[in-house]
């Protein structure tokens, strides 16, 4: 053998070495993966070396970890919907790669068209027969720990925006943001931050649902750490259960991908099958049929032994007839249950809120549930459920020791470096100057310590009767007393040279269950008309009722004292003693004694008890401080009786009378076809009684849409000692508009009004009334009483015009002979809706 040979023989086993050596060396990539716009993790993403078939999916929190032996030198991520991201790697190395995906918004998902029938149809049929059995509600009870955590970030931050005045005083807080979006995310800046443990408790048949906050922490800007952050930001507010055929989100309804009636709402790829975890499952695709519709896109992957929902990745894009959302992100795991059906493990939902203007930034809220610990089919007594939503008085806990050793999953950096800023945020002056503005606008009350100032609307008023009106008031807040609320008014009118008051207190007896005591005292001018209890005090309505001609006033002195207390779930009764005495500003005067007609009287007094009883079984309450708020019911009715008894002779009462009142009202969601609201309600008055006692529909004259009221009737123009009566609204979302070609990128949704009232008035009462003569000299009553037919409006009407404005269009249907009616009007109103 040459030299020369000795030589190539040896560089070609050097060189088989070497390769050898790379061949035998591992690469490992680990990593995070998130959406560029909002920095939230991408689930279920494809991780791959490039050329080769080695590779990861990503976790539910975006997180991977891949390996190859084979000699590679990049790595690429690719998932539905986004732009795919090659990165460089080092060969034969273990290191970090994260990745920032851009959406691909230039994706339309492509209509596949099928020689035979699509291959993701029977899957889903056999997922629809097995829903039953894999539906959490088939369950007779369960129970877990839930943590969950909330974010708010003020997001699309552009060089415009930073230059704003305000914003400039941040600027400190704003250089740290592009740290935290990262080298290709958009920088974002958080404004809340919570995390809650609590235990949530569901029992079948009848249906209740119960949780209890055990521990939360919140950081916010112009938030307060109050009990009733502290109660909404559990998991109760956070259920999405994709085996309903209509899922509620931020108020609207948007059909699942895999309801009864999937084949109407979307199309379908079945694009692979493979393992997760120690299930084989299929991977389908869906988008709906008509971008407008609220549906979803995405993917969701099925087991093949169950049909059971494994995984769900479903967004709502802006096409979906929504106001001021850019997009609806869910993604969810969900783990099989010792008794077969399947519970959602983690949940993470994001909503994206677009920017109003070009000058203002948008908003992220982020939010993410674990569970853990499950019980199932042991369920509790029924007074267990009796709150819907309860918490720990101690909840609120900043120790960081306690979090680590509770938190279902730790903190990223990004997570940690946020409750920094926003500490930060909440002592800059500028900041809480403008978040105190802000809280005063909503809620009408400047804090002052344990001091509230307000409501604003009680600070001024002007009309025929006071002349200028000046006021103020005021009540006492949860840092005065945890047991007891003192508050109240007092105004003085420059024309009728008189003060007005109103004082009262609120004693918490018991808050479980809950029981208060209220004592009031109250002097102030009124108008029969709008002795209704659907005008609140602090309502707009009654506001701009306080000026002008006023009709007909009266002077109006009241004492009175109510308990409150909760029965049992979804059961609450109200006992009320009250004395008023009734003086009126204008011409009136009734009978005393229809004996002798002589016998008139201009003012009268009045003490009455009554006791109400409300059953909304499913009406969800979270506690505010020292008050008590409904978030109203979910999917059953809410029905109240009350009893009247007018009690003669009683502390100087003149009358005697009973009354008698039942009210029943439901929200029906009624999927495609949009939302319905009912309100039906019936009353008798029993015994004679002058007409300021007596049921006076409320009518409105004015260009302003008032739900509450009867849109054509006139002011006072309807008076009855018996009635029933039934307002019927319903919006039909996206439902017809959506079809439509030239207004469907409008947003316009068509919405449906139907008011009727019927009654009548007993001669009796009648007879009270000291009549005056009309214009052709004829005795006449100061109203109208129904005849043989019931009082009619209809109405119809676009909102969501330019995403405020709403138009009604009313038609008055009867009592068309009335003097001054009008037959049709308009009436516009202005609503922030979603």
């Amino acid at each position: 053998m040459t030299i020369s040979q000795v030589k190539y023989i040896t560089a070609f086993f050097v060189v088989l070495w070497n390769i050898g050596q790379v061949i035998g060396q591992t690469t490992t990539v680990s990593g995070k993966v998130i959406e560029t716009e909002t920095g939230s993790p991408v689930p279920f993403a494809n991780v791959v070396f490039t050329g080769t078939s080695d590779g990861a999916i990503t976790d539910f929190d975006g997180n991977f970890i891949a390996k190859t032996t084979k000699p590679v030198d990049s790595i690429e991520v690719r998932y539905i919907g986004f732009l795919k991201k090659i990165k460089p790697v080092l060969r034969g190395e273990s290191q970090t790669i994260n990745f920032q995906l851009e959406e691909d918004v230039q994706t339309l998902a492509e209509v596949v068209v099928y020689a035979g029938e699509n291959p993701a149809f029977p899957i889903l049929r056999n997922i629809k027969a097995a829903k039953d059995a894999n539906d959490k509600r088939a369950l007779n009870a369960y129970e877990y720990e839930s943590y969950t955590k909330i974010e708010l970030d003020i997001d699309n931050i552009s060089e415009k925006f930073r230059n704003r005045k305000l914003v400039k005083k941040i600027t400190s807080v704003l250089d740290s943001i592009d740290q935290i979006a990262g080298e290709d995310g958009k920088p974002i800046l958080p404004v809340f931050i919570s995390e809650a443990i609590s235990k949530f408790y569901f029992r079948n048949s009848p249906t209740f649902r119960h949780e209890h906050v055990l521990k939360t922490k919140i950081r916010g800007v112009g938030i307060t750490d109050g009990s009733t952050t502290s109660q909404i930001i559990g998991s109760t507010l956070q259920e999405y259960n994709f085996y309903q055929n209509w899922l509620s989100i931020v108020g609207k309804e948007f059909v699942s991908p895999i309801a009864d009636s999937w084949k109407l709402y979307y199309e379908y790829d079945l694009d692979d099958s493979l393992y997760i975890g120690n299930d084989y499952c299929y991977q389908i695709s869906f988008f709906p049929k008509n971008e407008q519709d609220l549906a979803f896109r995405g993917t969701f992957w099925v087991t093949k032994e169950e049909y059971a929902l494994k995984r769900i990745d479903a967004t709502v894009g802006k096409s979906a007839n929504l106001n001021f959302i850019e997009k609806i992100k869910i993604q969810q795991d969900l783990i099989k249950t010792d008794a077969g059906p399947w519970l959602p493990e983690k949940s993470r939902v994001l909503v994206d809120i677009s920017q109003i203007t070009g000058e203002t930034a948008g908003l992220l809220a982020k939010f993410y549930t674990s569970t853990k610990d499950y019980v199932i089919n042991q369920p509790k007594e029924s007074g267990f459920y009796q709150n819907p939503v309860t918490m720990d008085w101690d909840a609120q806990e900043d120790s960081e020791e306690y979090w680590q050793e509770h938190r279902h999953d730790s903190l990223t950096a990004t997570e940690e470096n946020v409750y920094q800023m926003i500490d930060t945020l909440r002592k800059i002056p500028v900041i809480r100057f403008y978040s105190e503005a802000l809280k005063t606008a909503v809620t009408g009350y400047i804090t002052a310590g344990p001091i509230d100032l307000g409501p604003y609307n009680t600070l001024y008023g002007n009309n025929d009767v006071e002349g200028l009106r000046l006021g103020l008031a005021a009540r006492t807040n949860f840092a005065f007393s945890k047991k007891y609320t003192l508050g109240g008014f007092v105004g003085y009118g420059f024309g009728d040279d008189r003060w007005k008051y109103l004082g009262y207190a609120n004693f918490i007896l018991d808050r479980d269950p809950w029981t208060t005591i209220r004592i009031e005292r109250q002097r102030e001018i009124e108008q029969i008309w709008l002795l209704n209890e659907n005008v609140g005090l602090n309502s707009f309505f009654y506001t701009f009722s306080r000026f002008g001609n006023l009709e007909q006033p009266f002077l109006i002195e009241k004492n009175r004292i109510s308990i409150q207390r909760q029965m049992g779930a979804g059961l609450n009764q109200t006992l009320e003693f009250k004395q008023e005495s009734f003086d009126p500003q204008f011409d009136f005067t009734y009978r005393e004694n229809l004996d002798d007609p002589s016998q008139v009287a201009s003012r009268f007094d009045i003490t009455e008890v009554t006791l109400s009883t409300r059953y909304a079984r499913d009406e969800i309450f979270v506690v505010n401080d020292n008050e008590r708020l409904s978030l109203g019911t979910v999917k059953w009715p809410a029905i109240t009786l009350s009893y009247t008894y007018g009690m003669d002779g009683v502390l100087g009462s003149d009358l005697s009378y009973h009354k008698v009142k039942l009210r029943f009202q439901k929200k029906q969601k009624m999927g495609l076809f949009g939302i319905s609201n009912f309100d039906l309600v019936s009353g008798y008055i029993f015994g004679e009684v002058p007409y300021p006692l007596l049921f006076n529909p409320i009518g409105n004259e004015t260009p302003i849409y008032v739900g509450f009221a009867y849109n054509l009737m006139q002011y006072f123009e309807f008076s009855s000692d018996q009635y029933v009566e039934l307002r019927y609204k319903h919006s039909f979302e996206g439902f017809l508009l959506n079809k439509v070609p030239l207004l469907r990128k409008l947003k316009w949704r068509l919405v449906g009004n139907a008011n009727l009232i019927y009654g009548g008035m007993r001669d009796a009462n009648k007879e009270l009334i000291v009549t005056s003569q009309n214009n052709q000299g004829e005795e006449a009553l100061p109203f109208f009483t129904f005849g043989d037919k019931p009082y009619v409006e209809l109405g119809y009407g676009i909102e969501n015009i330019f995403k405020i404005f709403r138009v009604d269009a009313f038609h008055r249907l009867t009592y068309l002979d009335h003097p001054n009616v009008n037959k049709f009007g308009l009436k516009f109103s202005v609503q922030v809706i979603l």
